[in-house]
């Protein structure tokens, strides 16, 4: 469980990293006491490790001290070599308390300072440990005691702490930005019909409400799209599933978009039917069917297949594509990935909610909402141009409840 130092000297802490080298020794200057010398000895305090230095009066307290205190400490004499521990330390290193005496620390010790190391402990797993340093003498002997206290949990809520913190940053920005130009736009045609009402034509006046409704559309996109992201973060995606027939879904999606939306060819057949939640099924196609009507270009089609345990739904496009180092990040969050060259973007349709790019959003929700239901989202290459978004369900199980 010791590993002899390279150059001959002490036995080294097995597992544990840290800064610092130990002085050079031919020997250690430690050996631990037989089992026998421990026995013999009245004064030893149970629970402490042996140790190999004179017994006096003031060391027997130290011991008392030792292993009476929560924390785990250790005693460190002025050549690294451990001399004393307490089961608290033992257990931190994840060794027998009875190995540790003899062996060498492995950290530089300065008396009065306070700070974090980490612990690779004989299993492979780490810790990290806050370590507070005093000095002491005990039988005419300097020793460094170091008080260490796990931290692992504290540092691992801290860092999350920071990555929410960073995440809520770039969400704040993101939302910043998009919502600048649909409000922009809906401020200036607010205003156009307000000062210029009366000299504006009919035509005039149909084409700006139809552009203030439009970017109202962009608007309520981004809005679910971040609602829906709120919920996966806070992880109250509560599945509720239970049989949906698709095809009446998916005609219910495609009947929902505006009146100048592209044609989207649905091929599904009448009795399939899925196994989720409804507004999760909802919020996953409908985020799809954008992501198509505004990177794609038509046909757009939406393609529906089973098999014993599952549901395959792949919405088709036949725009640019993606091109193929863009793939692995397609459904990462605020991945936004440019299109494909050789081909153009977008179709001739007007209707293109997110069009200025999108919240990078809409993918990773479908992803994070099909797993949390027990399916899957990824994307194929279109077998010419263009893509293919697919989307697993769990398949219902037959029942009264199926058509």
């Amino acid at each position: 469980m010791t590993d002899s130092d390279s150059r001959g000297g002490a036995d080294r802490v097995d597992g544990v990293e840290g800064p610092g080298e130990l002085p050079e020794r031919s020997e250690p200057a430690v050996r631990a006491e037989s089992a026998e010398s421990v026995e013999s000895d009245p004064d030893h305090v149970p629970g402490t490790a042996p140790h190999g230095y004179g017994h006096g009066h003031g060391h027997h307290r130290i011991e008392a001290v030792v292993a009476a205190a929560p924390d785990g400490i250790v005693a460190v004499d002025e050549d690294g070599l451990i001399r004393l521990c307490n089961p608290a330390a033992a257990e931190l290193f994840g060794r027998p308390a009875g190995e540790l005496p003899g062996l060498a620390f492995g950290f530089p010790l300065t008396a009065g300072g306070t700070t974090e190391i980490d612990l690779v402990l004989p299993s492979g797993s780490g810790r990290v440990v806050e370590m507070r340093v005093t000095a002491t003498h005990s039988s005419g002997e300097r020793l460094y005691i170091a008080t260490l206290r796990d931290v692992t949990e504290r540092r691992r809520t801290q860092r999350a702490l920071e990555a929410a913190l960073a995440r809520q940053d770039t969400v704040i920005a993101v939302t910043a930005h998009e919502l600048r130009n649909p409000l922009a736009t809906i401020g200036v045609l607010a205003h156009t019909l307000r000062d210029a009402g009366a000299a504006l034509t009919d035509e005039q006046r149909t084409d700006i409400a139809h552009r203030i409704v439009e970017s109202t559309e962009m608007l309520q996109s981004l809005v679910r799209k971040h609602l829906a992201a709120a919920r996966i973060d806070a992880k109250a995606t509560h599945v509720t599933p239970r049989p949906v027939p698709v095809l009446e879904l998916v005609l219910e999606l495609v009947g929902a978009v505006p009146e100048d939306a592209p044609e989207t060819e649905v091929d599904c057949a009448p009795g399939v039917v899925a196994y989720v939640d409804r507004g999760d099924a909802w919020e996953m196609l409908t985020n799809y069917l954008e992501n198509a009507f505004t990177h794609g270009a038509p046909p757009y089609a939406i393609h529906v297949t089973e098999s014993p345990d599952a549901v395959e739904i792949r919405v088709r496009d036949e725009g640019p594509g993606v091109p193929p180092e863009s793939v692995p990040r397609l459904f990462r969050r605020f991945s936004r990935v440019p299109p494909a060259p050789g081909g153009p973007r977008g179709g001739s349709h007007t209707w293109r909610p997110g069009q200025q790019g999108g919240a990078g959003l809409g993918l990773w929700i479908v992803r994070n909402l099909a797993r949390a239901g027990g399916g899957d989202a990824w994307y194929e290459p279109g077998e010419g141009p263009g893509s293919v978004f697919c989307l697993r369900l769990r398949r219902a199980p037959p029942g009264p409840e199926e058509p």
